[in-house]
């Protein structure tokens, strides 16, 4: 065995929580090896928050996130805080500011996050392998994985290598199959915080509205959701219909606040106000953008200009009922639900219960984040924790 090959520590998968684990382990004094199938290091995290890397949320919660087992992800989130992070950012001096809700992003690039990470793995003397295709990974007395070069054996092994979102990064379901060749179970995956695509009736009425945006409450049962939701030539986006989708099950109804905290109709029902459909357009309009506003009207006019009417008119514009034909896939969304069963790790070390050394972190787990930061946020707090057990 070359000794060159032999680690304390393999890692599987260079983005945010694989570096996160390897940083720690590192400065433990651990030998680890990261091996990453691609050619550099970091690629989700280089094109998230359009370039800038929304790096965590001031606001992180156990409530900020999805899992078949809520309460698994309140000891790694308890252990490493955003405000941890923060202070990660600071001492290497990286320039931040916070957006609406508590969001964090880099003032200038996301290479600063990068680099900053491969700085700490260099000085916690963990080693970086990119271009490594692992084509099997066995375990005997320790774990071996082979790869497209050499084999390297260690007596650790952890899965960072993400779900499959965004395919054209590389993602790959990788870590479900070796989750799966030692025996755990896998909460069944679906795209999450993606496009949703209209049924044909609806696009045939709206899809000529792509680009237009409004701020709407998008919500399922007692989720909901107040941001932006854009309209698009196949169907909705924007954070609010990204953060719904999370929740979102085939032939299940979105209800579509399309006036939040407003009434539409109040001028109209006052005494001695025109009721006629030029003074519900301009009330319309002075709510929704003119084109979606213009639509609406002719699609949905009032049945009547009653008080009776004029209240289901309200009523359909704060409860409009949308079941989407299904969501954009794997290529748009940002990440994926489900995954590795949290019933099948420790919350305290994310290590397998039934396969001492196997350790899996990050995207590939059973834990999603909400839009915003959170989904870093589980990769840092998860990598964190297996780092210090390793």
């Amino acid at each position: 065995m070359a000794a060159e090959n032999r680690f304390d520590v393999i890692i599987l998968g260079a983005g945010a929580a694989g570096l996160m684990c390897a940083i720690e382990a590192g400065k433990r004094g651990r030998r680890v090896a990261i091996l990453e199938r691609a050619e550099r290091i970091g690629k989700k995290i280089l094109i998230s928050g359009g370039g800038r890397c929304n790096f965590t949320n001031l606001h992180c919660a156990p409530e900020n996130f999805l899992s078949a087992n809520p309460h698994f992800a309140k000891s790694p989130l308890a252990r490493y805080t955003p405000q941890d992070f923060i202070s990660f950012v600071n001492k290497h001096g990286i320039a931040w500011h916070e957006k609406a809700l508590g969001q964090l992003f880099c003032d200038h690039s996301a290479h600063y996050i990068v680099n900053m990470l491969e700085s700490e793995c260099r000085t916690a003397g963990v080693q970086i392998f990119t271009g490594m295709h692992v084509k099997a990974v066995e375990r005997t007395v320790d774990f071996l994985v082979s790869t497209n070069g050499p084999t390297f054996h260690a007596d650790s092994l952890v899965v960072a290598t993400g779900g499959v979102s965004i395919p054209k990064m590389g993602a790959t379901g990788f870590g479900y199959d070796l989750a799966r060749q030692f025996g755990l179970r896998i909460v069944p995956t679906r795209p999450a915080l993606v496009p949703l695509v209209f049924h044909p009736e609806d696009q045939k009425h709206f899809a000529d509205l792509s680009g237009v945006s409004t701020e709407v409450v998008a919500s399922i049962g007692r989720q909901r959701f107040l941001e932006k939701m854009l309209i698009t030539h196949r169907g909705l986006s924007g954070p609010a219909i990204l953060q719904i989708s999370s929740y979102w099950k085939t032939v299940e109804p979105i209800t579509i606040d399309l006036a939040p905290d407003g009434r539409i109709t109040f001028s109209l029902l006052q005494e001695n106000s025109r009721r006629d459909m030029g003074s519900l357009k301009t009330a319309l309009r002075s709510r929704l953008p003119q084109r979606l506003a213009d639509r609406w009207l002719d699609l949905y006019p009032p049945n009547g200009w009653n008080n009776s009417a004029l209240g289901d008119f309200e009523r359909q514009i704060h409860s409009w009922e949308v079941i989407p034909e299904g969501t954009e896939g794997y290529d748009k969304a940002e990440v994926t639900a489900g995954g590795v069963d949290t019933n099948e790790l420790s919350a305290r070390t994310m290590e397998s219960h039934k396969v001492p050394g196997l350790y899996f972190i990050g995207e590939v787990v059973d834990v999603t984040g909400h839009l915003g930061g959170f989904n870093f946020q589980w990769a840092w707090a998860s990598g964190f924790c297996a780092g210090q057990s390793l």
